[in-house]
């Protein structure tokens, strides 16, 4: 088996091991509180509404689009990594059949690697570094993926 289909199987793996993993320590430790937080700003923003109290509505609105963007997060990085995994692993089952040079294999293999980085750091940072990122990491998982679907294209048929 070639490096980049190693890099792809045991990168994939890897992946779908620390999606489970941070699937079920969010699920365990932070999504409840998260959650109950979500519908108590919903609560409290609705209630300061219907008291005519547009201030306190705002705040809590405000609250709740904070603890709603970081608990989408969350998700994200978990269903993106294990889905994300799964490809990675039945791309690298394939991959000698790419008809590409083995080091552009690696490179795009490795591409592929790096999204998840920017979808983790949104949940820590809603700033423009980590979007920026998940938003280079995204474009290069489409842009490798292009490339490897035209490798496979031009692959040569066995009978």
């Amino acid at each position: 088996m070639s490096k980049a289909g190693r890099l792809l199987i045991f990168g994939g793996i890897g992946l779908a091991l620390l999606g489970m993993t941070y699937g079920l320590w969010y699920a365990v430790f932070a999504e409840h509180q998260e959650l109950e937080g979500i519908g108590g700003s919903l609560a409290t923003g609705f209630s300061a509404a219907a008291e005519r109290n547009a201030a306190g509505a705002v705040g809590a609105l405000q609250r709740y689009r904070e603890l709603k963007y970081a608990y989408d997060r969350h998700v994200d990085v978990h269903g993106h990594w294990i889905g994300l995994a799964m490809l990675l692993i039945v791309l690298g089952i394939g991959l000698e059949r790419l008809g590409l040079d083995e080091k552009l294999k690696v490179l795009l293999a490795a591409g592929l690697l790096l999204f998840p980085l920017g979808v983790l750091l949104q949940t820590w940072s809603h700033g423009a570094a980590p979007r920026g990122l998940a938003i280079a990491g995204s474009a290069l998982v489409i842009a490798s993926l292009a490339v490897m679907a035209a490798g496979f294209a031009r692959a040569p048929r066995s009978s």
